[in-house]
């Protein structure tokens, strides 16, 4: 078994709470790395068990051991700070807080092993499905702060040039461990289809269908050498904070060079709401490659009708072939990390199960 698979899950779930208890102990000094590592292991095989026993067909870690989705690569390099970008959390009804960006206040480097080591422990207990790795792209280090992203640097191409060298060294070690599979977590391309980030973008100087262009070679660059073994898919992401989310917009800005000039086989694409536009976008989608419909949210608990999802399916397949397409949920059940979280395991559960038997349904 090997992907692209019809049903797929971005990789987030909720935390128990003795984790989360877990981490406030070592953060006060009451417990050691040691105990709350052997906690983090105990989680991981429970949520493990949980994914094989749904019949997932691959499997993650839960991002257990991450504050959040994107910190376990910024705790792992050296040289990052954080300041406040230009886009907001916002919900039905209010903005909800600013998202704060990386930013390279002194030079990169890679000081530990990012996820190597998190896979190393899930390929040792995943005992069904395929062990999928997943890690914050690398556009997602510059988009939301663009000039302001590189303090360290001379200019945008010196900075991406060691981006590019730290991930380079993250998959070679990925691939010393077996990993087959790598997930790119990406909010950059996504909120750049956003009509105001795109306002926000001209009026710091740059051109959003230039770092389109460029963040696809970039992200090339950085998957260049990886063995042919190991499949990469990347997840799109337009926000989500405990049922919040920063942008809004159709593909249809960077569709083309999101399809077709990136070396990627399957595509996590968020279709929970009307706020990710229409399928039309999907006509861009040659052949050999997978799109995931997000069409099952995670930010809310309400559970999708069956009937509703197969309709929508069938709408996609007008703009790519159907052998083309799978489901899953729109974005991960805990990529905020922490508690107060929209959905319980429960619900995970749940949604999980209706993912599985539209799939069943839908194909075969």
């Amino acid at each position: 078994m090997r992907p692209p698979f019809r049903v797929e899950h971005v990789g987030s779930f909720l935390r128990p709470e003795r984790l989360l208890e877990a981490v406030r102990e070592r953060k006060a000094g009451r417990i050691s790395d040691d105990d709350l590592q052997r906690l983090q292991n105990e989680c991981v095989r429970e949520i493990v068990t949980f994914q094989d026993a749904l019949g997932l067909p691959s499997i993650t870690d839960g991002e257990f051991r991450r504050r959040s989705w994107s910190a376990g690569f910024i705790d792992a390099v050296e040289g990052f700070g954080l300041r406040d970008g230009t886009l907001s959390f916002r919900n039905e009804t209010a903005v909800v807080g600013v998202a704060s960006s990386p930013y390279a206040k002194a030079p990169l480097k890679r000081r530990q092993r990012i996820v190597a080591d998190d896979y190393r422990f899930l390929k040792s207990v995943v005992r069904r499905g395929v062990p999928k790795v997943t890690i914050a792209a690398p556009d997602v280090m510059h988009y939301f702060l663009g000039p302001k992203a590189f303090d360290a640097y001379r200019d945008r191409e010196a900075f991406f040039a060691d981006l590019v060298k730290i991930y380079r060294e993250e998959i070679a070690d990925l691939a010393k461990e077996g990993c087959t599979y790598l997930q790119l977590d990406d909010t950059a391309l996504p909120c750049n289809c956003d009509a105001h980030a795109r306002e926000d973008v001209a009026a710091r100087g740059e051109d959003a269908d230039e770092l389109t262009e460029r963040y696809a070679r970039l992200i090339n660059e950085c998957l260049k050498g990886k063995p042919a073994s190991m499949a990469v898919g990347i997840h799109l992401c337009r926000g989500n904070l405990k049922g919040a989310w920063m942008a809004e917009g159709g593909y249809e800005p960077i569709a083309d060079a999101l399809f077709n000039r990136l070396d990627v086989g399957t595509y996590c694409l968020e279709y929970d709401t009307e706020r990710a536009g229409d399928f039309a976008p999907l006509r861009f989608l040659p052949k050999g490659k997978r799109v995931i419909l997000g069409l099952v949210s995670t930010k809310t608990p309400q559970l999708e009708s069956k009937d509703v999802l197969k309709r929508k399916i069938d709408e996609a397949a007008k703009y790519a072939p159907i052998g083309q397409l799978g489901i899953g949920p729109q974005c991960g059940f805990s990529s905020g990390g922490g508690g107060g979280q929209a959905v319980t395991q429960d619900d995970t559960r749940r949604k999980l199960e209706l993912v599985m038997e539209v799939a069943h349904d839908v194909w075969g």
